[in-house]
């Protein structure tokens, strides 16, 4: 028994005996088969882009090297510090943050700088939200931050904080999930 076909393959409606298609169908149909082809051709294309556009970032991942990963992992936990602290008052002065201005009005100072102690640059209890004038040398004290820090986290952990000492070398995998891990806790804490 050999197949035959009963409806047109355009219009759908009834064929005669022997027509595959009817005679005012054809070129409509082949428009239309076409444009088929061709849609699918530009999805096969945006797919193969797409791969290629994360392949691009993978390899350019790969590339960073780590003062890279140590300056985009800083920004996202200084972001995130800007962001947990948004309500306070400076952790220095108890004054109230400046409206927004260009280039900010809020810093995340460390307590214990970065450059004396690095090993620290991503602990919690040792980042704050401060005044741009307060961060900035001669801007407060080291006695007026303390005693925020105190007011704010507690004697203990401030000690805690002042005889850590440890040295630590950052690896990529670490700075990359310090990185991936507060950029995630902003996007959480702006929901």
């Amino acid at each position: 028994m050999t197949f035959r076909r009963t409806r047109c393959p355009h219009c759908k409606a009834k064929l005669e005996a022997g027509q595959r298609i009817h005679p005012e169908c054809i070129e409509p149909w082949a428009d239309a088969q076409a444009a088929k082809a061709e849609r699918a051709a530009k999805k096969k294309a945006r797919a193969a882009a797409k791969v290629e556009l994360a392949e691009t970032r993978r390899r350019k991942e790969a590339m960073k090297r780590l003062p890279e990963l140590i300056a985009e992992a800083q920004a996202a936990f200084n972001a995130f510090i800007r962001a947990r602290d948004a309500g306070l008052p400076c952790i220095c002065c108890g004054q109230p943050f400046e409206p927004m201005k260009p280039g900010g009005s809020v810093d995340a100072g460390h307590f214990r700088s970065r450059s004396s102690a690095g090993h620290l640059r991503f602990n919690e209890d040792n980042c704050f939200a401060q005044r741009k004038n307060c961060n900035r040398p001669g801007g407060t004290t080291y006695g007026a931050f303390r005693a925020g820090v105190v007011a704010r986290i507690g004697e203990a952990r401030v000690a805690a904080l002042e005889n850590d000492n440890a040295p630590h070398k950052w690896t990529r995998e670490e700075l990359i999930g310090i990185r991936d891990t507060y950029r995630a806790k902003l996007k959480e804490m702006k929901k």
